[in-house]
């Protein structure tokens, strides 16, 4: 009986102890990876000053920046759960927990364009990748009017990953902004973008989607997500293509599709809906010019 208890207490004795030895190995790998720095020197960027550009500024704020920092700017919880964690959108102003006080016209840079902070690591649920291909007038732009937010007091706590939230995140089974900031991805010295005249044309419209890829695929056809659902096909192939211009137009204005569908929480159409009729034009324009896809899985 000794002999059995004796056996029993060996191979409990193991069991704990490679359950401690994974548990200080999952720490060590998940503190790791999102402690990784990167060496970004960022390149010039004129930041005007004038008030067209402070108005377009506020115009790319208010189309892709408030959809997560909020309204005014001032962030918040973008993923809260007890045993998954915690991860903010930051506070983008000036005032207590605000990052805006700080930030130089290189850390906007560094942070929109290349997805790094001013501590060199990378950014998690930033999407930077999209943002890198702003033009530096439009970007300048951006910076100028970010410096002129009013400050809003809003002390966020730091990120943090719980026990399961670090497990998914060694079995990657959390969504790509979470496991894989967009440092990662970014051909940093790569040479920049072509950007086209602003206009009515296709390209135009190209280079104010880039933003929708994150949700609608590359190829713009759809993709089945776990929070949105199945987004749909942009393309001719899709549903869009018996939309008139006017109907897509006004689908992005009110949330509401021609078949009277309400658009959910996760499509942020009150963001996109602020494009100038020209913006919303042109985007169309390059949606009609994308070959015919099936939905995509």
């Amino acid at each position: 009986m000794r002999k059995i208890l004796k056996w029993i207490a060996i191979v409990l004795g193991g069991l704990i102890g490679l359950a401690i030895l994974v548990v200080l190995g999952l720490y060590v790998s998940t503190t790791l990876r999102m402690n990784k720095t990167y060496d970004i020197q960022p390149e010039a960027v004129v930041v005007p000053s004038d008030a067209a550009s402070l108005a377009r500024g506020k115009h790319w704020a208010e189309m892709h920046c408030q959809s997560c920092h909020g309204p005014d700017l001032g962030g918040g919880p973008f993923f809260e759960d007890p045993s998954l964690g915690y991860v903010d959108t930051p506070n983008l102003t000036s005032g207590k927990g605000g990052i805006g006080g700080a930030n130089t016209d290189a850390d906007w840079v560094r942070a929109i364009r290349h997805g790094v902070g001013h501590d060199d690591r990378g950014l998690v649920v930033m999407p930077a990748r999209l943002f890198y291909y702003l033009s530096d007038e439009d970007l300048g732009a951006l910076i100028a009017y970010l410096k002129t937010l009013p400050p809003v007091d809003n002390e966020l706590p730091p990120l943090n990953l719980g026990p399961l939230g670090r497990v998914m995140l060694v079995l990657v089974e959390l969504p790509p902004e979470f496991t894989t900031p967009d440092a990662t991805v970014i051909d940093h010295g790569g040479p920049r973008p072509v950007t086209p005249e602003p206009g009515v044309t296709v390209e135009y419209g190209e280079y104010l989607t880039h933003v929708c890829t994150v949700c609608h695929g590359e190829n713009f056809n759809g993709q089945a997500m776990e929070r949105e659902g199945l987004v749909p096909n942009l393309t001719p192939g899709g549903e869009v293509a018996f939309w008139t211009e006017e109907e897509f137009m006004t689908t992005l204005r009110t949330g509401v599709t021609p078949g009277g569908h309400q658009l959910n929480e996760f499509m942020p159409w009150k963001y996109f809906g602020q494009m100038t009729d020209d913006e919303l034009r042109a985007v169309w324009l390059y949606l009609q010019s994308l070959p015919a896809l099936e939905q995509g899985n």
